[in-house]
């Protein structure tokens, strides 16, 4: 069926996509401006246990780190850093142009629904050449819901359990990816409908999937 378009209720079908740790490994990138950041305030970060757990907001995590009132501060200056500290270091996870490219191929749309601040998602896809046809930041877990909800995406790949929240919000098939902080058992354990090892074993997965017609759940 490939080069087909596939569609649903008339309009082609939609993928969602993660972005930290799914479609990109930026924890070289993160851990940068953690320490820069670090540097600056004079509170201590463990940078190596931030960046094997990202996925929960940035807020979140700061909130480990420092006292309450230095949080939204602190995060603006994260956000202010990130452009020039973040997006060189970061590289495409294996398969994630192809993961693109697969959804494409099969007439369908690829969006991204980040929990990353939009327009550093963006500069991220820029940099690296990965071409989404949506891209809609600062939502976690559930929220992320709400995005492929009005996206009408059928499915949603990502590497977090709040990933899997988020597509069970929307009635999304949930693929999830052994390549962030939750191996395959535990994708499975928080619901993952599919636990792929990467991304390079997406587009076989989605030839299955659009073959046997399980686009709507």
């Amino acid at each position: 069926m490939a080069n087909e378009s596939v569609t649903l209720g008339g309009a082609p079908f939609t993928v969602g996509f993660d972005l930290d740790m799914t479609l990109i490994d930026s924890r070289p990138g993160i851990r940068a401006v953690y320490e820069r950041l670090s540097q600056e305030c004079g509170h201590w970060i463990d940078c190596d246990l931030v960046v094997s757990r990202l996925g929960p907001p940035l807020e979140d995590e700061l909130a480990n780190w420092v006292p309450a009132e230095k949080v939204a501060p602190l995060a603006d200056r994260f956000r202010e850093l990130y452009p020039d500290l973040a997006i060189a270091p970061t590289r495409a996870l294996p398969g994630a142009a192809e993961a693109l490219e697969a959804v494409r191929s099969h007439g369908g749309r690829a969006v991204v629904v980040t929990a990353k601040y939009e327009p550093n998602a963006r500069l991220h896809l820029k940099h690296l050449g990965l071409a989404a046809d949506a891209v809609r930041g600062w939502l976690w877990a559930e929220a992320k819901g709400e995005a492929l909800i009005e996206y009408g995406a059928s499915v949603y790949v990502g590497d977090h359990a709040g990933d899997v929240r988020g597509a069970r919000i929307a009635g999304a098939y949930s693929v999830a990816v052994a390549t962030g902080p939750l191996d395959a058992h535990g994708l499975r354990a928080a619901g993952a409908d599919v636990v792929l090892e990467d991304l390079t074993a997406f587009p076989a997965w989605l030839d299955g999937h659009v073959a046997g017609g399980a686009l709507a759940r």
